[in-house]
């Protein structure tokens, strides 16, 4: 009987936000998906990575950076905003604040990285895709997210890199802080609030 009140408890109680990426395993983490894309992408000759506003931004930023370094030669560079293309632009009740869009490229016969932190429902990808296709038409066109909750998908997207998988239940929210933003680099698992 007293097992089965602790086990009730548990379930009851709060969830307690966890960290899930460390600053040590983070900064691994971005060098391994700098690697990923080297070995697929060779020079990046005919490539380019384009954040999506406005978080994946931070990651694109961070890789690009990072991928400058080791190839000792400036990537193709951009960001993009898919705000006026999200299927509840009008509809979720929300204030949208649109971001700036910085692509001075044209995107026809590129292979093109989207990166963003978290890939969710897929909604904002999805839209993302729909902006892209303002800038040309690009021969390929190719997913990195820092974390992927896989079980919360809405539309059939799969990302082609991930730093790290997660399972987690509808209560709860993936953080991603950032040195430049927040002061570390730290993934958590926190409750969700409404």
């Amino acid at each position: 009987m007293k097992l089965e009140t602790w086990n009730l408890k548990l379930y009851l109680s709060p969830m307690q936000p966890r960290i899930i990426v460390s600053p040590e395993k983070f900064a691994f983490t971005l060098e391994r998906l700098c690697r990923q894309l080297i070995e697929t992408h060779g020079d990046f000759s005919n490539s380019a990575i384009i954040g999506v506003q406005p978080r994946g931004v931070l990651l694109a930023k961070r890789l690009h950076k990072r991928l400058c370094e080791l190839l000792k030669k400036d990537i193709t560079f951009g960001n993009i905003d898919p705000t006026f293309y999200r299927d509840d632009f009008r509809s979720s009740g929300q204030q949208l604040a649109p971001s700036e869009t910085d692509i001075d490229f044209i995107v026809e016969g590129k292979k093109v990285i989207l990166v963003d932190d978290v890939l969710y429902t897929g909604r904002t990808i999805r839209a993302a895709m729909d902006a892209l296709l303002d800038f040309g038409r690009a021969e390929k066109v190719e997913l990195l997210v820092l974390v992927d909750r896989r079980f919360t998908r809405h539309l059939p997207i799969q990302p082609d890199y991930v730093g790290k998988t997660i399972d987690s239940i509808s209560s709860e929210k993936v953080k991603v802080e950032w040195k430049e933003k927040d002061g570390n680099d730290k993934i958590w698992i926190v409750p969700k609030t409404e």
